[in-house]
């Protein structure tokens, strides 16, 4: 069953078991889904639901709904997409979501290791080391995989004490709402012969390089292309590739 989760500020307000197959959400008393604020129109926005699917749709607001931070009309709702109505958030949480569904976003998205050459790890050290240089280091680090351990440069990559928790959402395409933990010192994203990028963790903070730019060039960050060279991620940051959108997030 489908959940919403209401809260402000990051601080959890109320929890609705979608059981009915309408839910208006306003200020009046009247909406199944009450937010007493005056940014909030009197009925702002109906959610509906029809077998497995569940339909957002604006009721003409005067400060708009949004769906992951962008502004929507009527909206096919994704396990974890969160609205945006007035200071408010509802996080949509589909528990018919399965772990198998997960795995066919990274089986289709992520490239595991054993596909990765030692030629593809060296370019991208090289290519965030350029970056990375002007940056502050922030913490302690360990090697990249690849990295020759007797060298004497100070190895890079950042371990999980060193640098905040951040993660990827898919926002756009079949994957919608999914969501991957950057855990990894490094990261391989994309589809062969299509557009392939890699995301690395340093003490610096958090890196995206090209890796192959396929048939669709090189990848975009907040609709501008990162080029050849490495570009470091903040917070909400909205990364291309392959089609596909994905959000970048700091937890």
């Amino acid at each position: 069953m489908a959940r919403l989760i209401l809260s402000l500020d990051g601080q959890v307000l109320a929890e609705y078991n979608m059981s009915k197959e309408r839910y208006t959400i306003g200020r009046l008393p009247d909406n199944d889904v009450r937010i007493d604020n005056a940014a909030v129109s009197g009925h702002h926005s109906l959610i509906i639901n029809i077998l497995n699917d569940s339909f957002l749709e604006d009721l003409n607001s005067t400060n708009g709904t949004y769906v992951n931070g962008k502004l929507i009309k009527k909206h096919a709702l994704q396990n974890s997409d969160v609205i945006t109505v007035g200071h408010h958030q509802l996080k949509f949480s589909d528990d018919d979501v399965t772990e198998a569904d997960q795995d066919d976003f990274e089986k289709t998205m992520v490239i595991h290791p054993s596909s990765q050459s030692e030629d593809v790890i060296r370019n991208v050290n090289v290519a965030v080391d350029e970056v990375a240089a002007a940056v502050p280091v922030t913490g302690k680090s360990i090697p990249m995989p690849g990295e020759d351990h007797s060298s004497t440069q100070a190895p890079k990559a950042a371990p999980a004490t060193a640098l905040p928790k951040a993660r990827i959402q898919v926002l756009s395409g079949q994957f919608a709402g999914r969501e991957m933990e950057l855990t990894k010192a490094l990261t391989t994203l994309g589809r062969p012969g299509i557009q392939v990028a890699a995301i690395t963790r340093r003490a610096e903070g958090y890196f995206i390089v090209n890796v192959d730019p396929g048939t669709k060039g090189y990848p975009k960050v907040n609709e501008e292309s990162i080029g050849p060279k490495a570009r470091q991620l903040k917070d909400n940051d909205v990364v291309e590739l392959a089609g596909v959108k994905m959000g970048f997030f700091i937890q």
